[in-house]
């Protein structure tokens, strides 16, 4: 465990993300990897009101209503932090005051729980003020239904800006950045969110760490996968160069006896700005995969990295 930096938070070097939830796994397959993630040790568990609008038939907060569900079955709600999100459901749309309110009992009543551990924007929202978007997520604070706020999807510049208007008014501020990072899309992160992280002295918690299961090593030149995220992946990140990466990627996890994806999450703990990776999975497999520990040396960075 680690305490993230400006908040009495204690948690899991692995993030949870609840994409999964709701979306490739159901209600009992999400039971049981979130049972099988505390059972590793993992206490850290991240979602949005938008997860999983994009799978036919749902309208979203299927991802909160699984957490809900889970933690109202076990009764540990106060063993786990669990970090939701507002700005990108359409029904809730945007950083406006009287929506982070509205969409915050949202998530609230679906999580089954009287506190959001980290309430993030999801997203930046240039067509509302910045004051009145952290007057708004203060409010939730003071009122003790959220503990901390964090940005996700924020450059430097307009991180700094919010941050500078809340000490102004004495707002609550954002604590963590929530942006793309992952071996295979490492700008611009590494130019801007990493100096946003160092220089703000705020928690670095990438999301798509895995470049949306590419990472896993499943994806090859010319081979079928069954996958819900199959598509985007050979969209995106099925090139020469991600392939040569991968190969890599797969020596190293070989050397010590470990998956590529705890290899690959591993290299993101060590890189400036990296506080804890967020990663999901829709299988136990996958899930234990994710949780191995494995330590790189110097040379075996740098060689990943290419």
């Amino acid at each position: 465990m680690q305490q993230l930096p400006k908040t009495e938070l204690q948690v899991s070097n692995l993030c949870f993300g609840g994409n999964v939830f709701g979306w490739t796994a159901d209600q009992d397959q999400s039971f049981a990897l979130l049972n099988r993630f505390t059972e590793l040790g993992g206490n850290f568990i991240d979602s949005a009101d938008v997860y999983s609008v994009w799978k036919d038939g749902n309208r979203g907060g299927e991802s909160e209503t699984i957490i809900g569900n889970w933690t109202s079955s076990k009764g540990n709600r106060d063993q786990v932090v669990i970090a939701t999100k507002v700005a990108m459901l359409e029904t809730r749309k945007g950083l406006g005051k009287e929506n982070i309110v509205l969409a915050c009992e949202d998530s609230l009543r679906r999580l089954k729980t009287d506190y959001i551990d980290i309430y993030y924007a999801h997203s930046d929202d240039p067509e509302t003020p910045l004051e009145e978007t952290l007057e708004g997520f203060n409010s939730l604070v003071t009122s003790g239904k959220v503990r901390y706020i964090a940005a996700s999807n924020y450059t430097f510049d307009r991180l700094g800006e919010a941050l500078q208007i809340s000490e102004t008014h004495g707002f609550a501020n954002y604590i963590a950045l929530q942006n793309r990072y992952s071996l295979v899309a490492r700008e611009p992160y590494e130019s801007d969110g990493a100096r946003s992280v160092i220089e703000y002295g705020i928690s670095g918690l990438p999301y798509s760490t895995l470049g949306s299961g590419f990472l896993s090593g499943k994806y090859r030149p010319g081979a079928e996968v069954s996958s819900a995220r199959a598509e985007g992946v050979t969209n995106n990140y099925a090139i020469a160069e991600n392939f040569a990466l991968l190969e890599r990627l797969e020596k190293v996890a070989l050397q010590h006896s470990v998956s590529t994806t705890a290899v690959a999450l591993e290299w993101l703990r060590n890189q400036s700005g990296v506080t804890v990776p967020i990663a999901s999975g829709r299988t136990i497999e996958q899930l234990d995969a994710l949780m191995q520990e494995v330590k790189l040396t110097s040379q075996e960075l740098v060689f990943i990295a290419g």
